[in-house]
Order: structure tokens, then C-alpha cells, then sequence
């Protein structure tokens, strides 16, 4: 079969060989018969479907009379072109994927190489993903990813594996335990209990804690259009739970934390096809019950207060931080998203 790419064309032995029956007069069947090949093995020999041997070759020069060295550089010539063909052919596929990356902010974190042209983005983006052409990364077995981000588009998936994989780099050197399903969830309650700290108290806990348990706690950067919020994924046997820098308020790190934390303890990881939109409903719903239980939700509903002085009462009671219960008010819609915000602390939590 004939290749072609922009630069390049790969044209099969078999095209002269084709050249050589039609000059004779010969038919595929009776050159078949001659070479002692199966009709469609000779089809295939003439399309360029099987590999032209040092044996066809030598069998070529016996019934067509051209010399066997021919062949076999037709062959080589054929094969290198074919190389070449689809070496382009990836790099033109890859330089579209390329521009869809959030590149420069990669550069800006420090994470990938500066690039001056788009061939060379894609060879530190596949370099950097450890994939030989970027259309790989579509293939599920490389990119089991659970989260929770705001919007999926196309733009924000490639900002996603982005951002795992940088991930995955700073869980890289870090001795992690197998994982512990059991000791994780015992040590929850410990976890929520810090949700009333400061981040330079509890973040430190926090790591050591999920490590202990088995999972690598990392924190980075958000990238522009990935709209990610979170995200835990395997990588080999380990477990690596990530957050991002995206409205770092104290309602939205500890939700999307416990959000990552379910998709570990629900078993969402091991799924050959990533989480679903129910998985994803059922992490949410985990979230909310772990950090506010739903019987002590309701019974705080049914006063039909949700004044800044009730909902400080309220969350002095569970030990929990005021921001946590104006955010669960508003996703309910019993508060406006603008309502109470004061009480949402923010975080500044780059330095961890």
C-alpha cells in the first residue's frame, strides 16, 4: 500500500512488481503458481501488506529475471520511507495537540522545557509524558484520572493530564506504603478535626497522615481552562491525591479533598474506565455526609435559620469550620453563592 505524508512517499516493491506482470502479460494467479506462493499471499507481496524476504527476492530474480539485490533495496527504501512517512505524519497530528496544551504556564511553574516552534513543544511534551506520540495519551490505560473540576472540555483535558503528570513527578521520590483502606478511615474524623486549623498547622499532619495511610498528598498550581478543582489517580501501586490552587477557600479544599479521599475509599481507582458522572455524584454525596453528617444537616434544616449567628453555633457544635456549612447551604440552594462568604476563609497554601 502507498503512504503519504506532506514531504514524503512510500511506494511497495509490489507496485513494480505489478509493472513487471503487466509488461509480461502475466496474471497474479499464474504468478503465484511460479513463485510457489498462495494467491493471496502474492496479492498482499503486490499491496505492500507482507515484508519482501531475502527468499521472494531470490525467487523474484528466478521468475521475473531481476536481480535479488533489487528487491531487497526496493524493500529497505520502501521501509525507511514508511518510517519517515509516519514520523510526519504524528508530528503534524502532534503539533495540533501541542497548541491545545496550557504551555506557557507550564513553562512559567517550571515544569516543562521553554520551546521555540511547535515541533519542539511536542518533543518536550512527549518527552515530558513519556509517550512516543501525543495522540497516546487518549488511550485510558495511560491516563486513570478520578476528579472533580467544574467543566470538561477538550482544552481542560489536556491541562488535566498535564497537571497529574506533574503530579505524579513530585509523588515520584517519595516512599509511599502500600495502601490502607482500614487505616484511612479510622483516622478520618482526625482529618475533619482539622478543618477548624490553620493551614500551617494542619497541612503538615495532613501529609503525614495520608501518608502513613498509603497516598501521596501533593499540592499545585492551577492551570488556566482546566478547571480542576481536585484529583487522585494510581500510578503504578501508588496512590497520589492532588488539589489545586483553584478559590482555595476553605469550603472548596476541604470538600474537593474529601472528594478525592471517596474515589480511594469507594474504589473509583481501579475502574478500567475512570470514574463515571454516577461516581462522581456518589463522591460528592460522600463528601458532604463525612463532613456534615446528614442526620445532624437535617436537624439543623428543620430550624430554618441560616443567619451568620446559626450557622456559627452550628458549626462550633460539630467542630467543623463556619465556611464548610455556608458552602454545603449554597449548594443546596438555601444560601446564594454570595451570601455569608466572609465566613469562607481563604487559603494561601502555595508554600506547601
Amino acid at each position: 500500500m502507498t503512504r503519504r505524508s506532506r514531504t514524503y512517499v512510500a511506494i511497495p516493491p509490489g507496485a513494480t512488481i505489478k509493472e513487471q506482470l503487466e509488461t509480461r502479460g502475466m496474471s497474479q494467479k499464474e504468478f503465484a503458481a511460479r513463485m510457489g506462493l498462495s494467491e493471496k499471499h502474492t496479492s498482499q507481496l503486490i499491496h505492500g501488506d507482507v515484508q519482501l524476504t531475502p527468499e521472494t527476492a531470490v525467487k523474484l530474480e528466478m521468475v521475473l529475471g531481476v536481480p535479488a539485490q533489487f528487491w531487497l533495496n526496493l524493500e529497505a527504501i520502501y521501509r525507511e520511507k514508511i518510517i519517515k512517512v509516519e514520523a510526519e505524519n504524528d508530528m503534524d497530528e502532534d503539533e495540533v495537540i501541542a497548541r491545545k496544551f496550557p504551555y506557557n504556564e507550564m513553562v512559567q511553574h517550571g515544569w516543562i522545557e521553554p520551546a521555540r516552534t511547535t515541533k519542539e513543544k511536542v518533543v518536550h511534551l512527549r518527552k515530558y509524558f513519556g509517550v512516543v506520540k501525543l495522540s497516546l495519551l487518549g488511550n485510558e490505560q495511560i491516563t486513570k484520572i478520578a476528579c472533580r473540576r467544574l467543566k470538561t472540555t477538550e482544552k481542560s483535558d489536556l491541562a488535566l493530564m498535564a497537571w497529574s503528570q506533574e503530579a505524579k513527578k513530585m509523588a515520584c521520590d517519595l516512599q509511599v506504603p502500600p495502601f490502607a483502606e482500614k487505616k484511612i478511615t479510622t483516622v478520618l474524623p482526625q482529618i475533619r478535626k482539622m478543618t477548624t486549623q490553620k493551614p500551617e498547622e494542619f497541612m503538615p499532619q495532613l501529609k503525614e497522615f495520608l501518608l502513613e495511610c498509603g497516598a501521596a498528598f501533593v499540592f499545585l498550581p492551577h492551570l488556566q481552562g482546566s478547571f480542576l478543582q481536585g484529583a487522585s489517580f494510581m500510578d503504578g501501586n501508588k496512590v497520589i491525591v492532588g488539589l489545586t490552587t483553584r478559590e482555595c477557600d476553605v469550603d472548596q479544599f476541604w470538600f474537593s479533598l474529601f472528594h478525592e479521599l471517596a474515589h480511594i475509599i469507594l474504589g473509583h481507582l481501579h475502574q478500567p474506565e475512570g470514574t463515571s458522572e454516577s461516581d462522581e455524584r456518589k463522591a460528592n454525596q460522600w463528601a458532604e455526609n463525612t463532613l456534615i453528617s446528614e442526620v445532624d444537616f437535617e436537624k439543623f434544616l428543620d430550624r430554618e435559620d441560616y443567619s451568620q449567628k446559626s450557622i456559627l453555633n452550628f458549626a462550633h457544635q460539630l467542630d467543623i469550620a463556619p465556611g464548610i456549612v455556608v458552602g454545603r447551604l449554597q449548594r443546596v440552594g438555601l444560601l446564594k453563592d454570595h451570601q455569608l462568604n466572609t465566613l469562607k476563609e481563604k487559603y494561601e497554601l502555595l508554600e506547601f
